[in-house]
């Protein structure tokens, strides 16, 4: 089996590719620094391939997939796994440069990468599609806004192509993970500042790039007439908040 993973250099998508490896499966691992591919196709061999891709920079996706040599170009499942977010400020006080890279890396670089592979995958009526969403796409918190809006873009995404997808074998799923640790995602949003980003995994113990990495490799082997259409998961220390109310005078 052929497995492309975008942002494959670090968390979710290096535990994957690493696990998909190790049962016997070839992995195009695509992200944007080549110094970490490198790395990890000195680990796992011939059997990774090595892409450096910008998901956000959609025109020149078309042709990655058609230079891909030949031994990779079937691609079975497709793991849209690619994001960040950035800034966690209320919308009025956010940098709109946050927003707009967020919105070219979470909507239009899986949208890119899925027009360019589905076609493919509809023609052999065989393939799975696995989108890593984000508890943020369903439930809002503060400093949320552009980041929980383009979660929720792909859940609805993935929820369409589905509809779309009647009658053939081809599967989605929109994988939903909330508190991750050991994962560059809060280094990242706080802007490379790594006390910040520790303190969102303080005092309680929370999920792993590892548990994530090894739900995704269960979807991808679990049954071809199986579909799971979302998949929320939470740490067990982390639930549903309460609505909150701002009283006058307090």
């Amino acid at each position: 089996m052929n497995v492309l993973i975008t942002g494959a250099s670090a968390g979710f998508g290096k535990v994957l590719a690493e696990r998909l490896v190790a049962g016997g499966h070839q992995v195009i691992g695509c992200a944007r620094r080549r110094d970490k591919l490198d790395a990890l196709a000195a680990t796992l061999g011939e059997a990774f391939l090595p892409v450096v891709m910008d998901v956000s920079d959609t025109v020149s996706i078309p042709q990655i997939i058609a230079d891909l040599p030949a031994g990779f170009q079937h691609i079975d499942v497709l793991v849209n796994n690619a994001g960040l977010a950035l800034g966690t400020e209320p919308a009025h006080e956010a940098d709109l440069n946050d927003w707009m890279r967020m919105l070219d890396t979470n909507i239009k670089g899986l949208v890119a990468l899925t027009h360019a592979v589905l076609p493919a995958m509809v023609a052999r009526d065989s393939g799975y599609i696995i989108n890593v969403g984000s508890i943020a796409g369903s439930w809002p918190y503060f400093g949320g806004n552009v980041y929980g809006a383009t979660k929720a873009f792909v859940k609805q995404f993935s929820l369409n192509l589905r509809a779309d997808l009647v009658g053939t074998q081809v599967r989605v799923t929109n994988l939903e993970p909330g508190n991750v640790a050991g994962t560059e995602f809060s280094n990242v949003r706080y802007h490379g500042d790594d006390e910040k980003a520790a303190k969102v995994y303080d005092g309680f113990k929370t999920m792993t790039g590892e548990d994530i990495g090894d739900i995704l490799l269960w979807l991808i082997e679990s049954p071809a007439h199986i579909n799971v259409n979302r998949l929320e998961v939470m740490p067990v220390a982390q639930t549903y908040n309460g609505l909150t109310i701002a009283k006058q005078g307090r």
